[in-house]
This record gives structure tokens, C-alpha cells and sequence, in this order.
């Protein structure tokens, strides 16, 4: 489907950069909506003049002029040390951000796509995790802000389908990673290379068996363009059903770094998901969407890229 012009919440921010850059290889014109604490004017193109940027909390009225006919939320602070220090921001911007958003693709009549988590499902009981499975979240723990946040989003954004009819679809966005990452982010894969760059020891939570799945970006905005031009409303899975553990993790890292580091573990983190894999079988059927990067290649990409360049 061809957008004349989409508004990206987050836009400046690792995975909404991505999505910025994407969107104008397609041809569409981009509003950028960002108030820069997470993200960075670097990741964007200074050179198009199709792209736009507007400095806004998303927690505020988004009062945005002229026609908009997609709109893609993607604003919320991802990674632990964002929301855990900012944890009643992090609650506004789920709550607050998504309904200004929904209120904006209802009033432009927008097709919009919210970005929610796999984190919805918490410390999964149910392997590998489908969209029909409610979740095992602790509401009022330390990652409850981000957690609870993205299932008030989907809550909210169901709400508006149901009343108003507004063109809306939740993807759930398992573990990604790529270029752009900050460093000091507190996401493994940009803190494993940094220490692993730097010659540190890489920091292992607990004995390291809790698995993840890992999608790289390109795939990853492949599916998130994929839902926009979709007409479901959701939630679908996004993300790699390959599954590996952290420590695994850690190990390739040093590899492909070739550096000298060795892993230290220290204490597990608090609600740390045991087993984390997404079932895609919806993203097939319904996208024909699937991931075609394999986790070596995308952590060289990573690599090659400087991650955070």
C-alpha cells in the first residue's frame, strides 16, 4: 500500500529511525514525532527534504497540521535503564502517548500501528508464546511500568476499534536488535558489545539459561510496514522464533568481537523472563511475513555497522 504521508512516534529513536528511513525509500513523506530523550538527531537523514521532525511529547495532545494516513506509535522508552528511571514518564507515554496517537489517526483517518511487547506476556507458562496467551505479569514489580503500560496501549487501542471503528493494528515486538543501539542502553546486545570492545568482562544475569529470541531490525521493520499495509487489527507476534540462550549469546559476541573477554555473572534481575519465543504463525498467514536473518549475520551486520552508527 502506498502512504503520502505517515507521522512515526519515536522517529528518532533506534527501531523508529529505522522505520523513518524505510518509509521515505518508499516514497512517503514522514513526520518524525520525537522529544529526543531516548533518541537522537543522528539517526535520521539530514538531507531529505520529504522528512520532517517535530519536537513533542507524545504524553501531550499531538496537534499536528495537514493530512496523515498512516501513523506508526512506536514511542515509549524500551530498554530497563530508561524505564526504570523514569518510571511514571514511561507510564505516561504508554497511556497518555497511545491515546493521543489513537486520537490522532481517528481524527485524520489514519490507518495506525501500535507497537506493543512481548513483554505482555511477562514470565511466560505458555512455550513458544501465541497471541491468545493473556500473559504471566507481576503488576506492581520494577518492570511493571513498561510491562503494564504496554497492555493499557492495547487495551486502549481495542477500545477504539470497538467504538469508533479506527483503522488499528498491535503488533508484539519480541526482542530486536541492529545498528543504532546506544551503547550504555542496558539492552544485552549493545552492552555485550561494549564490553566486549572495551575488554570487560560481559555481565550475565543469574547462570545465563533464560533464553531470548532476537530479530534484527531490517526484519523487523519489514513486518511492522507489512502490518501497516495489512487491514488486521491484531496482535500479531513480530519477531525471530530462533532461540538461544544469553549466555550463548555473550559467547558469539566474543567471537565474532574477537576479543579477550570473559563472562561474569551477577545477580538475576528482578521478573527476568525465563523463556522468551514468539510463535509467528499469525505473522505467516496473516503478513506472509517471516524473519530471513540468521543471528550470526545480523550480529556481524551489527558489527560492521559500529551498532550504534
Amino acid at each position: 500500500m502506498a502512504f503520502e504521508r505517515a507521522v512515526v512516534t519515536g522517529g528518532a529513536g533506534f527501531l523508529g529511525s529505522h522505520v523513518c528511513e524505510a518509509l521515505l525509500k518508499r516514497g512517503t513523506r514522514v513526520v518524525c514525532v520525537d522529544d529526543f530523550s531516548t533518541g537522537s538527531l543522528d539517526n535520521l537523514p539530514d538531507d531529505d527534504p520529504r522528512l520532517g521532525v517535530a519536537v513533542m511529547d507524545v504524553a501531550r495532545p499531538l496537534d499536528l497540521l495537514g493530512d496523515v494516513d498512516l501513523v506508526l506509535h512506536l514511542a515509549c522508552p524500551a530498554s530497563p535503564a530508561d524505564y526504570l528511571r523514569d518510571p511514571i514518564g514511561t507510564l505516561k507515554t504508554g497511556g497518555f502517548g497511545t491515546l493521543h496517537a489513537l486520537e490522532l489517526a481517528q481524527r485524520k483517518g489514519a490507518r495506525i500501528v501500535v507497537a506493543s511487547t512481548s513483554e505482555v506476556y511477562g514470565d511466560p507458562l505458555e512455550h513458544p508464546q501465541r497471541e491468545t496467551y493473556w500473559g504471566n505479569v507481576n503488576p506492581i514489580g520494577p518492570r511493571s511500568t513498561y510491562d503494564e503500560a504496554k497492555r493499557f496501549g492495547e487495551a486502549l487501542t481495542s477500545a477504539f476499534l470497538r467504538e469508533h471503528g479506527t483503522d488499528a493494528g498491535i503488533v508484539r515486538i519480541f526482542n530486536t536488535y541492529g545498528s543504532r543501539m546506544r551503547p550504555h542502553d542496558g539492552r544485552m546486545v549493545p552492552t555485550f558489545f561494549r564490553q566486549a570492545l572495551a575488554g570487560e568482562p560481559l555481565t550475565v544475569h543469574g547462570d545465563g539459561s533464560q533464553t531470548r529470541s532476537l530479530c534484527h531490525v531490517d526484519d523487523l521493520v519489514r513486518g511492522l510496514l507489512s502490518m501497516a499495509d495489512a487491514d488486521h487489527a491484531g496482535p500479531v507476534n513480530l519477531g525471530n522464533p530462533e532461540e538461544v540462550t544469553v549466555l550463548e549469546v555473550a559467547h558469539r559476541i566474543i567471537a565474532i568481537t574477537g576479543s579477550d573477554s570473559e563472562v561474569r555473572h551477577v545477580e538475576p534481575m528482578a521478573d527476568d523472563p525465563r523463556r522468551r519465543r514468539p510463535d509467528i504463525t499469525l505473522a505467516r498467514e496473516l503478513l506472509g511475513w517471516q524473519p530471513e536473518i540468521p543471528l550470526d549475520e545480523g550480529l556481524r551486520r551489527s558489527f560492521d555497522r559500529h551498532l550504534v552508527g
